[in-house]
């Protein structure tokens, strides 16, 4: 009996820090670009946390995440 005790304490406890995964870091990768980057914008990387300069987004390329021209 003091051994079912104990493994149902820990099944309990297994099953506590669980929970289901939210998908809240989609939001954090960089989306594709809609245009196809010249040499001098692959030089212009950036990340989710780096913000990029005004009038230019941070989106996904074949050379990595670039700030790129939204005009």
């Amino acid at each position: 009996m003091r051994a079912q005790a104990l493994l149902l304490l820990c099944v309990l406890l297994l099953q506590a820090p669980g929970g289901q995964h939210s998908q809240k870091t989609n939001h954090l990768k960089a989306k594709a670009c809609t245009k196809r980057p010249t040499e001098f914008t692959c030089g212009n990387h950036c990340s989710y946390f780096q913000h990029c300069p005004q009038n230019t987004i941070c989106c996904s390329t074949f050379c990595g995440n670039i700030c790129m021209n939204v005009l």
